[in-house]
């Protein structure tokens, strides 16, 4: 009967054993702090797509996973500050849901397991080594949003034919504004067309940057990623309707609050698949081994009402090509 009983407890030890590999703590919860550059607000349709990613793969919160929440709300000088709070916490992973807030993260740990989100051209910015073999610390998704910027250009002037004034309005304080201005100069370049940048660094600032743009004689604008912009997304569809400016972004709910054009990577399936990054690091992976995805889908939406507003017409062959018509 001993020898049963021996046999029993020495299978169960298999399957607890921990170092093994993929092994977890049996009862252990891992907290996970969340970090965003922008407000909770704006975050909560991505967050619930990771969180979903993290359920499917058997993570649920307040169960056998704790999340830390922690918001920039725009300003980026105290997203290091909200990074040393998940040190403290000594948190297993920390996931951030963009550019700025992926920065602060790696410059204030060298030691948490980072998962970045949404972060453009991670090589570029010495958030990785390469994206085959990042090392270090963080692993993740790039959005690309750099290479993103001429498709966005295009579109608008395949909207607009007769445009040659482009205002391109942007947040200095944003690590990736000057990569996606240096894409944006290139690719106006090669389409004929006339740049005049414009800069806001907080809302306060908006109403004087589109009087710069009419000054001008912007004939549309273009709207660089970026949290602060993002928050007051409808106030800058708005005043570009004002403007009589046609404008496009390169996030899908710029185009849902009112601006003309979204054309952007799938930002739902990039917070789906970094639950399977926290996964493989929960499970004993390293970061630095687990080469950096680049984005498979893409997403072009295109508000008629505003186009209507504008008295533009949208081709035909275009809208066949949305995967998203507001009417």
């Amino acid at each position: 009967m001993w020898r049963i009983g021996l046999a029993v407890l020495l299978t169960l030890g298999l399957f607890t054993a921990p170092g093994g590999e993929g092994a977890q703590q049996v009862g252990k919860v891992w907290r996970i702090g969340y970090l965003a550059a922008g407000a909770g607000s704006e975050n909560q349709t991505n967050l619930n797509v990771f969180r979903q990613g993290l359920r499917d793969l058997g993570y649920v919160d307040g169960q056998n996973i704790a999340i830390e929440y922690r918001w920039g709300e725009g300003k980026y000088e105290q997203l290091p500050k909200l990074v040393h709070a998940f040190v403290k916490m000594n948190v297993d992973v920390i996931v951030t849901a963009n550019a700025p807030a992926a920065q602060a993260a790696k410059e204030t740990t060298t030691k948490i397991p980072i998962v970045m989100i949404a972060a453009f051209d991670p090589a570029a910015a010495g958030l990785v080594t390469s994206l085959a073999r990042p090392g270090g610390n963080i692993t993740g998704l790039s959005m690309i949003a750099p290479e993103l910027v001429g498709k966005q250009l295009e579109l608008l002037k395949e909207v607009v034919p007769k445009i040659s004034r482009v205002a391109v309005l942007g947040n200095p304080a944003n690590p990736v504004t000057a990569p996606q201005l240096r894409e944006a100069k290139a690719a106006a370049q090669a389409l004929g067309l006339q740049l005049h940048a414009v800069e806001a660094r907080g809302p306060g600032e908006l109403d004087r940057a589109f009087a710069a743009m009419t000054s001008a004689r912007a004939e549309a604008v273009l709207i660089l990623v970026d949290a602060m912009l993002g928050s007051h997304r409808e106030t800058i569809a708005h005043l570009a309707i004002k403007s009589r400016l046609p404008a496009v972004s390169g996030t899908t709910r710029y185009a849902q609050a009112g601006h003309l054009l979204a054309y952007s990577a799938s930002r739902v399936d990039a917070y789906r698949r970094a639950a399977a990054y926290v996964d493989k690091i929960l499970k004993g992976a390293k970061p630095g081994d687990l080469p950096v995805e680049q984005p498979t889908k893409f997403e072009l939406v295109i508000n008629l009402k505003t186009a209507k507003a504008l008295g533009l017409t949208i081709p035909q062959s275009l809208l066949l090509r949305a995967d998203q018509v507001i009417e």
